[in-house]
C-alpha cells in the first residue's frame, strides 16, 4: 500500500484537490503497474512558515513529496514517475517544478497492511491484484 505524501504551503480549493489526487492515484497504478484499492494519498496544506526548501525563495509555494512505496520498483519506473508527479504539482498546485522535492521510502510488502492483510511483495505486472 504506497502512501503518496505531499506537503505545500498554500491552501487550495476542493475541486483542485479532488483533480490533483486523480491525477496522482491514475499515475502511480500505470507507472508502478498496480491497481488503486490499496493507494493511500496525503496532501496536506501547511502555513508558508511551516515548510522549507533551502533553494526556494521564503515567499515562493513549494511541495515536498515523500513517496513510501514497496520494494522493487526498477530506477525507470521511479524516474518516471518523479517527472510525472512534479508535472502534475505544476499542472494542478500551480508549484514551479524547482520548487518541489521528492523522496523514495522503499518497503518490504508486509509493511504494508490493511486490517484484513499485509500486501505481498511487488512483482511485475500485479496490476489486477489490488
Amino acid at each position: 500500500m504506497p502512501h503518496l505524501q505531499f506537503e505545500i504551503n498554500k491552501k487550495l480549493k476542493k475541486n483542485c484537490k479532488q483533480k490533483f489526487i486523480a491525477f496522482i492515484e491514475e499515475s502511480f497504478s500505470k507507472i508502478m503497474q498496480t491497481g488503486t484499492d490499496h493507494i493511500a494519498i496525503t496532501l496536506r496544506e501547511l502555513e508558508k512558515e511551516n515548510i522549507s526548501l533551502g533553494r526556494v525563495h521564503k515567499n515562493d509555494t513549494l511541495c515536498l513529496m515523500n513517496l513510501d512505496i514497496r520494494s522493487g520498483r526498477s530506477k525507470k519506473q521511479k524516474i518516471e514517475l518523479v517527472k510525472t508527479f512534479m508535472h502534475g504539482v505544476e499542472k494542478f498546485l500551480k508549484i514551479n517544478k524547482n520548487n518541489q522535492y521528492i523522496t523514495f521510502t522503499n518497503h518490504k510488502g508486509i509493511e504494508f497492511n490493511f486490517y484484513e492483510k499485509s500486501l505481498s511483495d511487488w512483482v511485475k505486472s500485479e496490476k489486477d491484484r489490488y
